[in-house]
């Protein structure tokens, strides 16, 4: 599932190790994350949202969406 976490991530100069921490998971899962690896968890997906203030659908993509 394609997501904008770098690059929210990046421009409030955090690192991956940071977010982690914030998110509660490890500097891996964030990596995972990033590059498309892994897709979070609902839980998981609404916690970034809540944590840099947007809603979920403006982070990740959805890959069942019309169009």
């Amino acid at each position: 599932m394609r997501n904008r976490l770098r690059e929210l991530r990046s421009a409030r100069g955090w690192t991956q190790e940071e977010l982690g921490r914030r998110l509660g998971v490890s500097r891996q899962a964030v990596i995972a994350l990033e590059t498309d690896k892994h897709d979070p968890s609902l839980d998981l997906a609404y916690r970034i949202a809540a944590l840099f203030g947007e809603p979920v659908e403006a982070i990740f993509e959805n890959p069942h969406a019309a169009g």
